[in-house]
């Protein structure tokens, strides 16, 4: 098993593309294998220093949520073991790391849901009353608990790029306004059991995002990764507090510490401290042991 992955290399598949994250294989006509490698983004710049078993704790959150929701909404894994797809040296490699899922076309939205005022959505608050056009109470304080979850839609950036966000309105132009309505209602209601699920193991999801594909029958699909420390915003409940930012289990730890450097959040990304790194590793792990047990 790879302790640390921050490229992966496999020769028995065609590589068709390297993501923030996520190196994506062709597997046959229908298939794609996704390793959800170690390496760390942040303000859209890929780090050259890797987060030591970041990429198993996002796997295996996943797929944890996946089976989890399974029966609400149909999601992209595919009942093919990775045996059959990879050599076995290939399989040391991406232990605990890959799936081998459905190809799908992946819609151009990201469907975000927010239970608190924070980050983006704390900004456009105090700017304008609102998040993604939608009128908030006067007087909420940062990281305050709104009275539903509200749905923020996005844009979908390429790696380098910055996620937009965006209006349902604008949402519904692109995608039709039937499914754009489909995938709020189907987004909440998943945050919302999420959010319960996770308040009972002392972790609050502040916010989240989930990506979407269709099939052939054009039936929608969840894809890519769901309710982990990349995609959502884990706060540990005993640690939370209004009018701050609170402590969380993603990789904001990483963020404020670029925040003090004199970089341009251009790439080349700053190398990371070694202290910095294993924070950043055992936030992750904590996260995954909260929720659903034992993470290495």
């Amino acid at each position: 098993m790879a302790d640390t992955l921050f490229e992966s290399e496999l020769h028995s598949l065609p590589l068709l593309m390297r993501g923030k994250v996520r190196d994506v294989y062709a597997v046959g006509v229908d298939h794609l294998l996704i390793v959800a490698t170690d390496r760390l983004s942040a303000f859209d710049v890929i780090l050259p220093d890797p987060i030591p078993g970041k990429g198993r704790v996002l796997t295996r959150v996943s797929n944890f949520w996946f089976e989890y929701f399974a029966g609400t909404v149909a999601d992209h894994r595919a009942e093919i073991p990775l045996e059959q797809a990879l050599a076995a040296d290939e399989l040391v490699q991406v232990e605990g790391r890959a799936v081998i899922v459905k190809r799908l076309d992946a819609l151009p939205v990201e469907a975000v849901v927010r239970g608190h005022v924070i980050g983006s959505g704390w900004k456009d608050y105090q700017a304008t009353g609102a998040i993604s056009g939608i009128e908030l109470p006067a007087g909420l304080k940062q990281a305050e608990k709104l009275a539903e979850p509200i749905f923020t839609p996005a844009t979908k950036a390429e790696a380098g790029d910055h996620d937009e966000t965006i209006s349902f309105d604008r949402m519904a132009n692109i995608i039709g306004r039937e499914r754009a309505a489909q995938i709020r209602e189907i987004a909440i209601d998943l945050y919302s059991r999420a959010a319960t699920y996770a308040a009972k193991r002392g972790i609050i999801i502040a916010d989240t995002k989930f990506e979407f594909g269709v099939d052939h029958n054009d039936e929608l699909t969840l894809i890519d990764e769901m309710l982990t420390p990349d995609s959502s915003r884990f706060w540990p409940a005993d640690e939370y507090a209004t009018g701050i930012s609170p402590p969380s289990f993603d990789k904001q730890y990483v963020r404020d510490y670029l925040e003090t450097l004199d970089w341009d959040k251009t790439a080349p990304g700053p190398r990371l401290p070694q202290t910095v790194i294993d924070h950043t590793a055992a936030k992750y792990r904590d996260a995954c042991t909260r929720l659903i047990g034992p993470c290495s």
